[in-house]
Order: C-alpha cells, then structure tokens, then sequence
C-alpha cells in the first residue's frame, strides 16, 4: 500500500538563473510539446470552418475575415498569454496545476473542504508548513466562506462542474481532431464519400482508445517531434499565404477591426464568437499538466513557439480566405500548397491523434482525483509506466470514453456541431478557473479584494461573453457537454452523498473508550496470537463495527491496529511523511490508530511491504514515546490523543528492530547458496514482476541493556503476533436510508448509491489487501 514518489517536498526560493537550469527548461520546453501543446496547435483545423456558419454566411467578405482574424489574435494574446502564462501558472500547488490544485489551495487555506474529519488527517504536513498557506491571516471574507456550509457545498459543486467538462473533452477532442483531419480527404477527390471519412476516423478512435492500456511512454519520444513539425509546418503555410495572398491582414492586428466586425455582423457576430473560441481549446493543458513540467519551461514553449506559429498560421488563412471566401468550409486544407497537401495531411492525422491522446489521459487523471476527493465511485487504476510519473489507465472509463465517442462521430458526422459541444466544454473550465483563481487572490496571496475583482472583471467578462455566445449553441449540438456534465455530476452528487452519509453515522455511533476500558485489556474475549488490522474511515475514535467484531467473533487479535486510509488535499505526501501513528488505549490493551495519507495525485500501490512497515513504524513509535517520557511528568501515554508522524523508509534495521530477510519463493534456495550473476538477475526480475511476494521478512529486538523494560516487553508482542500472522478485519456494510426519509432520499440511497456501490469496485481490492488474509463482518447502516 505505498504511492509512487512525487514532488511533494516545499518549494523553495527559484533557482538561480545558470546554463544548466536553462537546458533543463529548454529540454523540459521541447517535451511539453507532445504532451500540452497536441489539443491548442491543431485547432486551425476547424476555427474558421467553425465560425463562418449560419447567418455569418451572408457577411463573407474581407472586413469580416480581417475582423475574425483580429479577434482570435486578441482572444489568443488575452487568455492563453496573459491569464494562464504570465498569472495562473503562479497558482500552482506545490507544482501542480489544473482545478483540483486550485481548490486544494482553497482547502488548505480557508478550510474549504467537506473532506470528512480532515484536520486528524493533516497533522504535521510539511506542505502545510512551507506552502503558500504556512501564512494564514484572518479575513471577514475567509471567516464567512468557513462559516456557511453551504457556501463550501457550492465551491465543491463548481470545481466538480469543471471536472465534468473535463471528463466531456475527453469525448470530445478525440472525436473533433480526428475528423477535421481526416476530412481532408475529400479536398482532392470532391467525390470521397462522407461515410467514408467516418468510417476512417472511427476506426483511428477505436485504435487510439484500444492501445491505452499500453500506455503513452512506448512513443511518447514521438510526440514531441510530431507536434514541433506540425507548428513548423503551419508556421510556413500561414507565412506563404500571407505574403503570397493579401499582406495587408497585418493591418487586423489592430482591435479596430473588431469593431468593424460587430458594426457589420452585430447580433450574428455574436453568436460567430461560439467558433472564434475554438481557437484557444485545449488552453487549460497548459496549467493542468504543470505538474510534468515547470512554469519556466511552459512559458518558454508557448511565448516563443506556439504563440506565433499560430498568429502566422491564423493570419494566412485569413490572408488566403480574403481572396478566396469560397473555400471557408475547408479552408485550412485548400490554403496549402498542392505539393505539400498529403505530407501535411499526415502529419495533421498524427498532430490530432497526439493532441487526442493528451486528452485521454488528463481525463483518467481528472478521474482520479476526484475518487480521491471521495466524489467517485472507486474504479482500477492501472500504472502503465515505472519511469513516467502520472501515466495511468482507468480501463471502465477508457471504454466508456470510446463509446460516447464513437456514438458523437457517427451522430453528429460534422465538425461545426462537435465544436459547437467542444466549445461549452473547454470555455466553462476557463471559467471555473478564473473563479478559482479569484478567490486564491484574496485568500492564498492575501492580496487586495479590488485586485481580486479586476482580475474577475477583465477575464471573467470576456468568458462571460464567449460562454454566453456558445450557449446560444445548445440546440446545434451544445446540450451534448451538458447532458454528459450533467451524469457525471449525478453520479459524482449520489457517491459523495451516501459516502457522507456512511461516514457520519459511524462518527456518531462511535463505540466509547468508557465501554473499552470497562471491558479491560481482553475485550471480554479470548486475545489470541496475531494482529489485526481493522480498516475504518475514522481519523478518531472506535468505529460502531468494532462492537460487531467482538460480538461476532469468539476471539480477538493479540494485536489491534485500527487502519484509517485518508486523502488530504495536496498533490504527493512523500514517504516520511505517510503514517502517522498513536494509541486507542492504554498500553495493556495493545490497541493502535495508523492513518495512512495520500495526496489526491499519489497513487496507491502494491509492494508487499505495507506490513513489515507499519510494524517498524509502530516499533519507532513505541521508542519515541519512551524518550518523550523521560522528559515529561506523565506517566502514561495519552489515550487516542497526538499522534506521531512516522516515516516509511524501506524496512531496514533499527535501534528498536533488527530485521532480517528471506526469499519466498522456489529459486530462493539456489539463489542463496550460488553467486551466480544470471540467478542474481532472475532474482531482481521476479522481484519486479511478483512484488507481493517477494521476500519474508522477520523482527527481532536487538541486545540494548538500556531499553525501557515495558517497551521490551510491547515490543516482544508486536513481533510474536508478527510471526503469528496479520488478518485484514473489514466491515462489510449495506447502506439503506431510513424508513421516516423521504421519497427521494431513498431514491437516492436505495437505488442510486446501492447500484454505484455493487458496480465499483470492493475496498479491499482499492486498498490492495490480499484475498487470502481478508475478514469481513456485515453491517446494516440506516442513515
């Protein structure tokens, strides 16, 4: 049960400006390319296309185009530039970005969260120490967001909206990118049927989603080179064109022609804009994948490559259309040369699979994050990389994914009505994010509320209009990002619901450590060798189903170790920080409390070491309380009170522990008694292929004279009960809403949550525990 290692130690001051942090971003800057840049670079495919359509039809002529073209300039220099280069991508969590670190900020901060019992959970995280809220001031405005529940219910609702938009570009961006592409087949041939081209680009869909599983890191080497010739490759089209067809479109640089634009088009240019916002889709890449880059490096890439590859490019299709307002339905492929039309398709083709395949991932990660948020149901998330961190695969939702896409291809069977659901999409996470944003101003920067409100002002508005625009498209395929929002957000609103509600009824049927210590240090039942891990969602306390356990069971555990597995809201807790440990009750009892933290981007894996290290963490943790001892007049340790962070190094020999290891498998014999280099080398490669089973490892208490006689003695247990055997203790519960609750409530509970919870899968098998060791106690809860 250990995460994958992630960047999760404090940022320090930036580090000086040298050679070799310059060629660190460059190469960073050359990488992002095939990662962030896929979606935004291959938008000229379909924005012209896009935007001329209905009534603005009747407005071909040169001032509209000039007037379209200094729009998107604009739309491109304002969003892209300016609000995610040169200000969101400072609003980064500890190097993440995307809506999730916003709100992690929030949380952290203003105490945002509806995260159930966080606070136990984030004692002592250095990211709380060292982060942008080590430095917490109190506001009229912090204390009012904190004091109103459902003021908190709402920011939560809003960052799961831009979620679901997300989830929706995952369907979307495939399916528009590689159709624009392939539709440049019927340029040469005017006769190259419709069905065709669909067929073509479904059967590209089927193979870019039945090849995830294989993940991106095999040719991920080629994305890169693909995306930097493809910007190359529009960079000198958009050039020749501008030369070649009218160089006065220099002159729509200027926002004048903007204002021709509405004087000529008015109401229709309006409603024109739904297209010109196709031009900045995939723009949230850029802050959502910060987290495998650095902002210096994203910066780098796109001021000085992507931005001006697409101004030229934009400019000479302008350019080209000017003299040739004809060929707006396909105007990207007829603006290109004759001699260069089929290199160019190719690497289109290609251009849109990476920029799709971008996509498809940040959507399985999107995905993630909100199970860790508690605000979806738990699915298999498959690492499909050990050297390439934030590579996963979710295959429920990858085939999910392909056919909403398939079915939005072979439905809509046009660009102009995908883009018309692509744009609501990728234009409401804009949104979300700047009132994210807003709010991190006031709260994490502690700047001014009227810095705040100019920020909320300037961006919030001109999304307002684009988003107001784009909804006049519903009819025309718009209401396709909604209906699917809109399940999503059902889905997300009964998991989270009835998990709350689960939760709340174990925190107010809390068996009283009165009752335990009433009992005395058996339990009323026979203690026999062995520890048990019981799994619980309480950060504190003794959940209602340990009553169950010990009514049920004739015999109990030596050892009790109550198991709390807890998201907290920052992207990684690094390994030192991972347990924290405590007492339930007296030392007699042998009762302990481990919670087990992760970050809402670390992911839980199988090492088979989870046992060996919690019982040298509970070791540390006995010595640590015997050296406190020394120095404080309490006699007794506290009962379920401060709990100890205790790091999770690889187990290895301690002043408290001696361990020693053994194979556990078939060649272990041979490997022991030979030297040879080649069993040495299958020893490691099992290793890698079986890690639940790769060694035994065994305690014993080194020779100390000057150890504590009782933590000897507790010491002795915890390895005699080691050696005895671990058993998994869960509860396997059946939630039901009450007979007094009302139609919809048991709607919801009843059908909707008890349906999410038979098709997700197990806890035992999120959390990893194997089959073989697992016991579970059934449990009614009426909540």
């Amino acid at each position: 049960m250990e995460s994958e290692a992630g960047p999760c130690s404090p940022r320090g001051p930036p580090p000086q400006l040298s050679w070799r942090n310059l060629s660190r971003n460059l190469l960073l800057a050359y990488q992002s390319f095939g990662v962030v840049y896929g979606d935004l670079s291959t938008s000229p495919l379909y924005v012209y296309t896009s935007t001329f359509v209905g009534k603005l039809q009747d407005h071909r002529n040169e001032d509209t185009i000039f007037g379209a073209f200094s729009l998107i300039f604009w739309t491109l220099t304002l969003i892209p530039l300016l609000k995610y280069i040169f200000i969101l991508l400072s609003a980064d969590d500890n190097g993440e970005g995307g809506v999730f670190a916003l709100y992690s900020l929030l949380c952290r901060h203003a105490r945002l969260s509806l995260l159930p019992n966080q606070q136990a959970a984030d004692e002592e995280l250095t990211a709380y120490k060292y982060g942008p809220s080590a430095q917490i001031a109190s506001s009229p405005m912090k204390r009012f967001f904190e004091k109103h529940k459902r003021l908190r219910t709402a920011l939560l609702i809003v960052v799961l909206c831009g979620a679901c938009m997300v989830i929706g570009d995952g369907v979307l961006t495939p399916a528009i990118s590689v159709l624009s592409s392939v539709s440049g087949l019927q340029v040469t041939d005017k006769k190259f049927p419709n069905e065709a081209v669909i067929l073509l680009a479904c059967i590209i869909l089927v193979g870019l989603f039945a090849l995830q599983h294989c993940g991106t890191h095999r040719v991920a080497f080629l994305f890169a080179p693909i995306v930097v010739i493809w910007l190359i490759s529009i960079f000198g089209i958009g050039l020749y064109n501008t030369i070649y067809w009218n160089p006065k479109i220099v002159f729509a640089l200027s926002p004048h022609y903007i204002i021709k634009f509405f004087r000529e088009t008015g109401k229709d240019g309006w409603i024109a804009l739904g297209g010109i916002l196709l031009s900045i889709t995939g723009t949230e890449a850029m802050f959502a994948d910060l987290g495998h880059f650095t902002a210096l490096s994203i910066r780098l890439a796109f001021a000085f490559v992507v931005y001006p590859c697409l101004v030229v490019q934009y400019m000479g299709q302008a350019a080209f259309l000017s003299k040739n307002p004809s060929s707006i339905p396909t105007s990207f492929y007829d603006s290109i040369p004759k001699t260069l039309f089929w290199p160019v398709f190719v690497i289109a083709t290609l251009a849109a699979i990476v920029g799709s395949q971008a996509v498809i991932t940040a959507t399985f990660s999107i995905i993630k994050q909100c199970n860790a948020l508690g605000c979806f149901p738990r699915v298999k998330i498959v690492h499909t990389s050990k050297h390439m961190f934030g590579q996963i695969y979710i295959p429920e939702i990858n085939w999910i994914l392909m056919i909403i896409c398939l079915a939005v291809t072979i439905g809509f069977r046009d660009t102009t009505m995908i883009g018309n659901a692509y744009g609501i999409a990728c234009i409401t996470v804009m949104f979300v994010s700047t009132c994210l944003t807003t709010l991190v101003i006031i709260f994490v920067w502690q700047k001014s509320i009227f810095i705040a409100a100019a920020f909320l002002l300037l961006f919030g508005s001109i999304e307002g209009v684009y988003l107001s625009s784009s909804f006049t498209k519903v009819p025309q395929g718009g209401w396709l990002p909604l209906v699917l929002s809109f399940i999503f957000m059902g889905i997300m609103y009964i998991w989270h619901y009835g998990t709350r509600k689960k939760y709340n009824f174990d925190l107010h049927n809390k068996v009283s450590l009165k009752w335990l210590l009433a009992l005395g240090p058996s339990l009323g039942i026979v203690r026999v060798p062995g520890i048990g891990l019981i799994y619980s969602e309480l950060a504190t306390g003794v959940p209602a189903i340990f009553s169950h356990f010990v009514t049920n069971l004739p015999a109990f555990h030596k050892v009790l170790v109550f198991v709390c597995v807890k998201s907290v809201p920052v992207p990684y807790v690094s390994a030192e920080e991972r347990f924290l440990i405590g007492r339930v009750c007296p030392r007699p009892y042998r009762m302990y409390r481990c919670i087990v933290r992760y970050g809402y981007k670390d992911i839980q894996r199988d090492n088979g070491d989870f046992e060996n290290q919690l019982i040298q963490s509970i070791a540390e943790f006995f010595q640590m309380e015997a050296d406190e001892s020394q120095f404080s007049s309490s006699e007794s340790p506290s009962l379920d009170g401060r709990m100890a962070v205790i790091s999770t190094r690889p187990v290895q020999s301690t002043s408290s522990l001696i361990v020693s290891e053994q194979m556990n498998f078939e060649i272990s014999e041979s490997i022991q008694s030979s030297k040879s280099s080649t069993l040495q080398s299958l020893r490691s490669a099992y290793e890698e292929e079986n890690p639940s089973i790769r060694r035994r490892v065994r305690f014993q208490l080194p020779q100390s004279p000057g150890m504590d006689p009782s933590v000897r003695e507790e010491l002795m247990d915890l390895i005699q009960a080691k050696e005895a055997g671990v058993a998994y203790i869960m509860g396997h519960s059946y939630v039901k809403a009450r007979r007094s609750s009302s139609f919809l409530k048991k709607a919801v509970i009843d059908i909707g949550y008890s349906f999410l919870r038979k098709n997700c899968r197990g806890p035992s098998v999120a959390l990893n525990i194997p089959h073989i060791s697992l016991i579970e106690v059934g449990m009614i809860y009426y909540v």
